[in-house]
């Protein structure tokens, strides 16, 4: 994944919006490839301190890595009240690590953290990741679910031109009672399906960009409780900024045109999405 985050890493960001009138949660970002740096430093303290600023006053920080991993737990630690941690293997590095089990004895121990609260990005990757190594990534993908029911932590999925076969592994093995289709990509017949087995979808900026027409009619399928909304900065940056830097501050943008879409009001769909963050990951507080 290297490649692709140094191209992310030095593009000039998206301006602030205009702050939401309520405060909500970022439930997917990567603050340590927007700033390169070290989880308690400056840089971080000032991408926290910019959400805020817009009313976005809770980050989800995201593990793809054994190694990033730590470095999330070690943000949410530093960041005791703004950030919580997910740890995982993703689904390109899974097939590509030299010693896969050691790495997922990282990741089971690095779960065991308080402020971690769910096992993510896992899941299935067909963009990137070629057909001979993709039974090393499924059979990560079922390590990660089974550590996830272990935990009792929410599963947080990445799914990427592989959405039946995502689906099939699910229910072959089981879903852990919070699942989340992070960056929900699929059409309106997969959004059904995932509705129907109380799967979570949650929404990127993609739901702004032009050719996206079957996100914008499934935000306004889910079910408000099976809600989320993400940046997954430093990636995916909403239009009218499509191709800047992302950053967590970029949720009042995507809030709005979910709000649109759903023909909600601002204010209690921005509460409603913080409710859901908070009953998935539990209290950014404690």
């Amino acid at each position: 994944m290297a490649d692709r985050h140094n191209r992310d890493i030095d593009r000039p960001r998206a301006p602030l919006p205009e702050p939401l009138p309520v405060a909500t949660v970022d439930s997917h970002v990567h603050m340590e490839i927007i700033t390169d740096t070290a989880p308690d430093s400056q840089e971080v303290a000032d991408v926290i301190t910019e959400a805020k600023s817009v009313n976005v006053d809770r980050i989800v920080q995201v593990g793809y890595s054994a190694e990033q991993s730590k470095w999330c737990v070690a943000a949410a630690e530093k960041w005791n009240t703004s950030v919580l941690a997910t740890v995982a293997l993703h689904p390109n590095e899974a097939p590509i690590v030299v010693d896969l089990e050691a790495d997922w004895a990282v990741i089971a121990k690095l779960a065991e953290h308080p402020r971690v609260r769910a096992i993510g990005e896992t899941g299935l990757d067909y963009f990137r990741t070629p057909p001979e190594l993709r039974a090393r990534q499924r059979e990560s993908f079922k390590w990660h679910i089974e550590l996830a029911k272990k935990t009792n932590k929410a599963l947080v999925i990445h799914d990427r031109d592989s959405h039946d076969d995502v689906l099939s592994v699910l229910l072959e093995v089981g879903a852990p009672e919070k699942t989340i289709f992070h960056c929900f990509s699929g059409d309106i017949a997969m959004a059904k399906t995932c509705i129907k087995h109380g799967y979570i979808l949650s929404f990127a900026g993609t739901l702004t960009f032009k050719n996206a027409p079957e996100l914008r009619e499934a935000v306004k399928l889910a079910p408000i409780d099976q809600l989320l909304v993400e940046t997954d900065s430093p990636f995916l940056a909403p239009m009218p900024h499509r191709g800047a830097g992302n950053t967590p501050a970029q949720i009042a943008t995507i809030v709005r045109a979910m709000a649109t879409e759903r023909d909600s009001d601002l204010g209690e769909l921005a509460f409603a999405l913080s409710n859901n963050a908070e009953r998935i990951f539990g209290s950014f507080a404690s």
